[in-house]
């Protein structure tokens, strides 16, 4: 159980964590990157509970409530850190009473890996995961999709939107526009550029920087990193670096590309597909 001197988790949070707690089940923790909600992971939490899993999805620090609310408020996602969202998750799974099985997206998918590090996560799926300290790869896709943040230095001080252009670009290349509108109207909020800026400029910080990740330790666990064949944010380069860096580490290391999905494939209609394979993967290390 973890004090009172880390980040303040909501009470939403604290009654996920407190029925965790109850189900005496193996936990698995859902954690969103940028552009999201947590509530974009309810249909995955749906399959894993029907899996007997129990599931919790906290938000990043601060976030609002609903899709709307975000959009009406982008200032809440200022000034956001890679560190301090870290914490925040290490904080919830510190009141678990189980190690938790952890799954991440995108920036979700670079802290996944974090606390996966810190050696707190039972098994691990990362998916288009955010490149991490010593990913080398700089594709020209993952460049113009993160240009709408990079090419302005006060946005690393600001919550940003997309637009629909930037979205479809960036995450719904694989889509039709019916899909990809759907998609940009139901979950897309704005995010803190922070992260962007840590990540875009890890590998020239001597000191590590925020988003450095221990792939060495020995207490890491089974991991398996996923990605989209045709993803622009986090080109297959990018995963396949990860997997290549992560695979070095004497647990488990596996990866998996999937055909024909962009960046969007946590919440598009194939979900199902990458959700199926982290679920296997899962169910091979748990009991």
């Amino acid at each position: 159980m973890s004090d009172d001197t880390g980040p303040t988790l909501a009470d939403w949070e604290l009654a996920e964590i407190e029925r965790a707690n109850a189900s005496d089940l193996t936990p698995v923790v859902f954690v969103h990157g940028l552009w999201l909600l947590s509530s974009s992971w309810q249909p995955w939490r749906d399959l894993f509970e029907d899996n007997g899993f129990v599931t919790l999805a906290p938000g990043w620090p601060d976030d609002p409530a609903t899709v709307a609310e975000a959009r009406e408020h982008p200032e809440v996602f200022a000034r956001k850190m890679v560190q301090q969202v870290t914490d925040h998750y290490l904080d919830a799974i510190s009141r678990l009473d189980q190690a938790p099985v952890v799954i991440g997206h995108s920036f979700g998918g670079l802290i996944a890996q974090k606390i996966a590090g810190e050696g707190a996560a039972a098994a691990t799926v990362a998916i288009d995961n955010a490149p991490f300290k010593g990913v080398l790869p700089l594709p020209a896709s993952s460049l113009k999709s993160a240009a709408p943040v990079l090419s302005n230095p006060a946005n690393a001080k600001r919550g940003v939107a997309l637009t629909f252009e930037q979205f479809q670009y960036g995450w719904a290349n694989a889509l039709d526009e019916a899909e990809a509108r759907h998609l940009y109207d139901t979950f897309h909020v704005p995010a803190a550029g922070a992260p962007l800026f840590q990540a875009a400029f890890a590998n020239f910080n001597p000191f590590g920087g925020e988003t450095a990740v221990d792939s060495k330790n020995p207490e890491r666990g089974p991991m398996l990193i996923i990605g989209g064949e045709e993803d622009h944010t986090v080109a297959p380069a990018i995963s396949h670096a990860s997997y290549r860096i992560q695979s070095r580490n004497p647990g488990t290391t596996e990866e998996i590309v999937m055909p024909g999905r962009g960046h969007s494939l946590t919440i598009d209609s194939g979900w199902r597909a990458v959700a199926d394979e982290a679920l296997a993967f899962v169910q091979r290390f748990i009991q």
